[in-house]
């Protein structure tokens, strides 16, 4: 129990976040715009009907993964659930290749047969989006149990929503992974609406970095629309777990701009709320104002990192909307053994 006595949150609340530099602000800005314009070309996609199922935008949330990933090192692992593809990309999963399963082509990175939420990397150490709520916390749970046993010094990095928060499994994994000291770290993506419902109507304790209090897991809520926030909190959550002290359980205050998905009109909330977020709190126009104001950065040079960017998921589109469809030989490839 000593080890408890050198959790990272009471360092947080006196803490401010270290400031970017311009090429950390930069790389930020690249990895969230990209995010933006591939999950806006999926939207406009799903519209045309090159999109079928499900599809989970991660619109407005961008700043959660990008700074985690700034965070961690080669070899940590990261699991989610099905809005999943700002994930992927943050990893460095290929665009193509994202956007080619999405619309069930053969380049997919699934071969087209798994869509949205089954695409998985090794190479990136990506496990997964997982459909099924609140499965991939006893999974990355799991993951971090490996790492335990191998003594690799790798970390878990398991993300799921204010939603699948309530699921009992999660608390089934919160009491393994602190019985056992497990290195993963619980980040809780909290976007305040879940499946459509507010949290204030869904969850007696809102403040989710107090969920594994009865455990004895630190944590803390979090900025989720600052990258520099994430980051600072995403250094400090994995330091503990690596060092061996256990779970850490991170609350990303966020947002999404769209519906839970695009069958979602969400009518839950109204249109000045969602546009009172995208002026004051975008998590890429902050970093966009940082770098104009601060780093001295160029109107060029932003709208050449834009340009770039489209281009990239341009490409991805091209190739997803040309690229052949499975052949039916391979509909029990990789399945059935």
């Amino acid at each position: 129990m000593a080890a408890k006595k050198t959790s990272p949150r009471a360092a947080a609340d006196a803490a401010t976040p270290a400031p970017f530099t311009k090429d950390q602000d930069l790389f930020a800005y690249r990895e969230m715009l990209l995010i933006r314009r591939f999950e806006e070309k999926a939207g406009q996609m799903y519209g045309m009907g090159l999109i079928g199922g499900f599809c989970h935008l991660y619109i407005g949330q961008e700043a959660v993964v990008v700074g985690m990933q700034m965070a961690m090192k080669t070899g940590d692992q990261v699991i989610t659930g099905y809005r999943d593809h700002g994930h992927m990309l943050s990893t460095g999963m290929d665009a193509k290749g994202v956007m080619a399963e999405l619309t069930g082509r053969r380049g997919g990175l699934s071969k087209g047969k798994g869509g949205s939420m089954h695409m998985f990397s090794i190479e990136k150490q990506f496990f997964g989006g997982h459909g099924i709520v609140g499965a991939q916390v006893s999974l990355g749970t799991g993951l971090a149990f490996a790492d335990r046993y191998r003594e690799n010094g790798n970390v878990s990095v398991t993300y799921f929503g204010d939603g699948a928060a309530n699921q009992g499994q999660v608390y089934e994994s919160f009491n393994m992974a602190e019985l056992w000291k497990l290195p993963v770290v619980y980040v809780i993506e909290n976007n305040k609406y879940a499946m459509g419902t507010a949290v204030s109507r869904a969850s007696a304790q809102q403040d989710f970095s107090k969920r594994g209090t009865s455990f004895n897991i630190p944590g803390e809520q979090v900025d989720g629309m600052d990258v520099q926030a994430v980051k600072a909190a995403g250094e400090r959550a994995l330091a503990f777990a690596r060092e061996g002290n256990g779970p850490y359980i991170l609350e990303m205050q966020t947002y999404r701009y769209r519906g839970h998905s695009m069958s979602d009109p969400a009518k839950y909330r109204s249109k000045e709320e969602v546009q009172k977020m995208r002026t004051e709190h975008d998590p890429i126009e902050q970093v966009r104002a940082r770098l104009l104001d601060a780093h001295k950065a160029t109107e060029d040079e932003l709208k050449k990192i834009d340009a770039e960017v489209r281009e990239i998921v341009n490409e991805a589109a091209d190739f997803a909307s040309h690229d052949p469809e499975p052949d039916v030989s391979e509909l029990y490839t990789d399945v059935l053994r």
